[in-house]
């Protein structure tokens, strides 16, 4: 597992991206941002149910996952990740006619889930 990035580390590199883009990253940056951040919130969420809130519920889908963080994180803290994770997971794509995302919408949904991945990366872990 040491090769493993935490959900911190992830948002950091994303952060990272969009604060210090450069030419050889032009016009994949937004991208690659919203890339990491993704797997930093889907990373988080691996661990918040390894704590055993929810250990069955690591290899439901995403969308399962998010539906039930409302039932045992709260409504609050749901919608805030689901609407990251849904913002960060459309930007992932690239889409016709539509352009990558900029720097302060990323770093607005970086800001949104920083506290869920920061808490994730936090906690401390079971005796398996």
């Amino acid at each position: 597992m040491s090769g493993t990035l935490t959900p911190r580390a992830l948002l950091a590199g994303a952060r990272d991206l969009c604060r210090r883009p450069d030419a050889p990253t032009a016009g994949l940056w937004p991208r690659a941002a919203a890339l990491l951040a993704r797997q930093a919130v889907e990373a988080a969420l691996i661990l918040y149910w390894a704590d055993g809130r929810g250990a069955a519920l690591a290899d439901c889908s995403m969308r399962t996952q998010l539906v039930c963080l409302a039932e045992i994180g709260g409504a609050d803290l749901a919608g805030v990740v689901s609407s990251s994770w849904a913002s960060l997971s459309s930007a992932c794509h690239v889409h016709p006619y539509e352009l990558a995302p900029t720097a302060p919408e990323l770093l607005r949904w970086i800001q949104a889930v920083e506290p869920f991945c920061g808490d994730a990366s936090d906690a401390p872990r079971g005796s398996e």
